[in-house]
């Protein structure tokens, strides 16, 4: 008789504990995008200073154009020039799709040596 108050029990237990699951599973997901978009930043901002170093201009469009189009519309790049270096600082906003969690920043920085002939 004991057996028969139990039945369904083992479907509610795994209701309850879905959420938990979907939310472990979507901290992954987040966990593996920001990985992603850092990789992106630190792309653009070699690239970024690397174009402006040899060409003396077209940095910040190189940078854009190596990363992937919906991040290089989130991307700021800011490039700055000495005279024996140049600097990428490049920052993308990392948006969250776990809820409760804001958003960051991914935030990359690269430094080439200045080799603009007219420099």
């Amino acid at each position: 008789m004991g057996r028969e108050r139990d039945r369904g029990q083992v479907a509610l237990e795994y209701i309850g504990f879905i959420p938990i699951l979907l939310f472990v599973a979507l901290c992954g997901i987040q966990l593996g995008w920001v990985a992603y978009v850092e990789q992106q930043a630190d792309t653009a901002a070699r690239t970024a200073a690397r174009v402006e170093a040899r060409k003396g201009e077209g940095g910040e469009a190189a940078g854009k154009a190596a990363i992937r189009p919906s991040l290089a519309s989130l991307a700021v790049i800011d490039v700055a020039e000495t005279r024996d270096a140049v600097t990428a600082r490049v920052s993308i906003t990392v948006r969250s799709i776990v809820p409760g969690l804001d958003p960051v920043k991914a935030e990359r920085t690269a430094v080439m040596p200045n080799d603009d002939p007219k420099g």
